[in-house]
Formats: C-alpha cells, structure tokens, sequence
C-alpha cells in the first residue's frame, strides 16, 4: 500500500503541504524509535522484535481502514516502526550469515528478488483500494504481514540454517551515534543510504499525489510507482557493474545521473505529466544502483562487535 497511503493522506487533508507535514512528524518521531531499537533487541531478543515488526504492519493497517487524520498518523507511525524493525533485523541476520566479499552479489539479487512485491504491491493496492474499498486495500496488508510472520516463525522453528539465533549482541543506542559518526567509512555509507531514501520518498509520496493533482487518476499513480519498482531487476545488472568498474565509480555515476533526472522532472513539471512520470522511472533506474549498491559499503565498514548497534544509527 505505499501509493495508497498518500493518496489517503491526501483525501483527508486536501492539501499536499499538509501532507508533507504529516510524513515530516512521522519521520521525526521513527526517528527516535529506530535509534532505540538495539536496545529492544538486547532486551527481547531478534527475534521477538522482528516479530513485533510484523504485527506492527498489521496493526497499521488496522488504523488506516478508520480513514481519520488520527487514524492515518497512528498507522503511519506503526508501519515506520514495522519497517524498521524488521529493516534493522534482516541486516543483521545478513551481516551474520554472509562473508563480506559476497555482499554486494547478495544485496544486488536480494533487491532484483524484491521487485515482484514492490511491483505488484502498489498496483494491486490501488486497484483493490478504487474497485473494493479500504478495506480490502489495508486487509491485504495483513494477510501478507502474518503470512511473512508464519513463514519466520517456520524457518527458525525447523532450525533452518538461513535463520537462527543472532551472535552480535547490541548494546546501549544513544552512545552509538557519536561512534558512527567517528567513522568516515560509516559517515559516507550513510550519505548514500540517505540520498536514495530522499529520491524513493518523493518518488512513492509525490508521485502518486502528482498524477492524482494533475488529473492522471489514482491508478495512474499506482502504475507510476508499480513501473518504478519494476526496474528493480536491474539490480542484477548493476551488482555487475560495481564489480568491473568498482563500487565508487558505479555510485558516483549513478548520483549524478539521478540528479540530472530529478532537474528534468522538476523542469517539466505539470506542463507534461507524463514526460515528468518518464523522468522520475529514469530517476528510480539510477537510484537502484545505489540500492544494490549502497547497503555494501556500510556492510563492508562496520564492526562485527558493533553490528546491531552501529545498524540502528545507520538506518535513520
């Protein structure tokens, strides 16, 4: 549902300022909560926190379907918290399980692998949101949350050797940001990871709200985002890539060339939607570089002792 949820927004706001404003204080506030993560890790094991991270996905859901602006914020904030949960835990469990110099051949197939739900995921939900209502949109999410839930829970009960109990014990978390900032390796695995959540969040937030403003329709919206994430397949190609011509010179190239197409995008504008639409899927193709990329050179840098700790700083 992440082209339904700022449509939503939109629809019980009216405005899309507003609606900056309210992903703004949601983010301010799983903010905090994902510095404190390793500290719910320590205290109740991954396992339970990647459990709550699930159910968290579903209880979001459930305030959604109340289509109130205290509803949405509720919602918003558990599906912040349930991604990170579950973002922080599946980090760790591939820094434990995989050697360092397989990294970004794993991250390259993992993100390709992902595009079958991050394609099929915004359309359906639009579509299930304009032909069935909310309640069909917001309940596939949590048929889809317990069913990742059950399928954990299987994994680790069956003592599979992909998913067991985690050895990097985390530590005390407000003490870690000053220990990730003293590390430039860190520092500069961060700047990555932020510059490629700033293009996904305005390209799954304004880009279904655009295409909704400029007369498209609601599918539309979906589509855009659908067509985006279905470019995910690349990943493969760009794993490849980082591997002949090196990671920095893959990322540094892939920078740019997202940036240039965001000033296109911007250049254009309402005049031409969907010239703006094609900009921002040439944006999204370069921005996956950094996503098959990007998650390598924080896995490379951090410490195995500080994996849990130094993965809660990272995520922000």
């Amino acid at each position: 549902i992440s082209s339904v949820i700022p449509i939503q927004a939109y629809e019980i706001l009216q405005n899309e300022q507003t609606v900056s404003i309210l992903y703004t204080i949601v983010s301010l506030l799983g903010l905090s909560v994902t510095l404190f993560m390793p500290m719910l890790i320590r205290r109740f094991a991954r396992r339970w926190v990647y459990t709550a991270g699930c159910l968290m996905l579903a209880l979001g859901s459930v305030f959604f379907v109340t289509h109130t602006l205290p509803g949405q914020l509720a919602g918003m904030l558990c599906r912040v918290m349930g991604a990170s949960a579950l973002s922080i835990t599946l980090n760790l469990y591939i820094m434990d399980h995989i050697r360092k110099t397989d990294f970004m051949q794993a991250e390259s197939l993992r993100i390709a692998w992902s595009m079958f739900a991050w394609t099929g995921g915004p359309t359906l939900g639009i579509f299930l949101y304009t032909r069935f209502g909310i309640y069909a949109a917001h309940g596939a999410v949590v048929a889809f949350a317990l069913s990742l839930l059950a399928l954990f829970w299987a994994y680790r009960l069956g003592d599979n050797p992909s998913i067991r109990p985690g050895k990097s014990r985390p530590a005390n978390p407000l003490a870690n940001i000053g220990r990730f900032i003293a590390q430039p390796r860190l520092r500069l695995a961060w700047l990555i990871a932020f510059g490629r959540s700033c293009f996904w969040t305005t390209f799954f937030v304004y880009g279904p709200l655009f295409m909704v403003i400029t007369g498209e329709g609601k599918l539309a919206g979906g589509l855009l985002v659908s067509a985006g994430n279905a470019l995910l397949f690349m990943a493969i190609f760009w794993g490849k890539a980082g591997k002949r011509f090196g990671g920095r010179q893959t990322m540094t190239f892939a920078y740019f060339a997202m940036a240039a197409m965001l000033f296109a995008a911007g250049g254009v504008g309402e005049t031409a939607p969907l010239l703006t639409a094609a900009f921002l899927l040439c944006g999204a193709l370069f921005t996956i570089a950094l996503d098959a990329l990007g998650s390598t050179a924080f896995m490379r840098s951090v410490r195995a002792y500080e994996r849990a700790q130094m993965a809660a700083v990272y995520r922000t």
